[in-house]
């Protein structure tokens, strides 16, 4: 089965751990046209001609076309069925202890183990939190680094579509992971009576993307991949 590594800060990685994280936008590069139109993502055998002229069904390929043109763009997620392994911020340590089983020397890998053994063994940032370097002993390795075998978290996708960014609904952002805190009008569980109700997790993402991508990013509105997964 075909694989991919994806990258998740910590707290997407929590969110993921908790169920409550199973969709994630990723902004096209580059950017289609603004008059993209994008349709159901779906697969493909382009017709490819070799070198005697001949013509025969191109390798297969899944991706979104455009509705009214003839141009699509491949995911490079994959499709519904394939895998995606979560690579996060790590490091590779090794605990000394005493007879009670008390930390007495943290060291960490000088550089990335090539395989897996017992004597290094894996902790993820999302575990520590904002824990300092002095108070955990140890830096951190960026997620970019972290190799397959040290990755604990695999996902299956389920769902492969583009969008604008802005038309993410308000079930979309609690899927992106976003704690519903209710209606803001009146505090409630969402859906509340309320005359004029005002739900807060699509404001909480636009927050989020804003405060990691800069208030730009939310007013170009450019085109995202919305892979839709669960954990396996």
């Amino acid at each position: 089965m075909k694989e991919r590594p994806i990258i998740f800060r910590a707290d997407e990685v929590r969110a993921i751990l908790d169920g409550r994280k199973t969709q994630t936008r990723r902004v096209m590069k580059p950017q289609p046209s603004d008059d993209f139109c994008p349709d159901i993502a779906q697969g493909d055998e382009p017709t490819a001609i070799d070198n005697n002229g001949e013509m025969y069904p191109g390798k297969p390929i899944f991706g979104v076309p455009d509705k009214y043109e003839d141009q699509g763009y491949k995911s490079p997620y994959g499709q519904p069925g394939e895998r995606l392994w979560v690579r996060e911020t790590w490091q590779a340590i090794h605990d000394s202890t005493d007879e009670w089983g008390h930390v007495e020397e943290r060291t960490y890998a000088p550089s990335i183990p090539k395989e897996k053994d017992t004597y290094w063994h894996t902790v993820y940032q999302e575990y520590f939190g904002d824990e300092n370097r002095e108070d955990r002993g140890f830096p951190w390795r960026p997620a970019i680094h972290m190799p397959r075998e040290a990755s604990r978290i695999t996902l299956e996708i389920t769902g492969v579509r583009v969008e604008r960014l802005r038309d993410i609904s308000e079930e979309d952002a609690r899927s992106e992971g976003i704690i519903d805190g209710g209606c803001i009008n009146c505090g409630n569980p969402e859906p509340c009576s309320c005359d004029t109700p005002n739900p807060d997790a699509r404001d909480s993402f636009v927050y989020l993307w804003q405060s990691i991508y800069g208030e730009e990013s939310w007013q170009t509105n450019p085109f995202v991949w919305v892979i839709e997964f669960k954990r396996v």
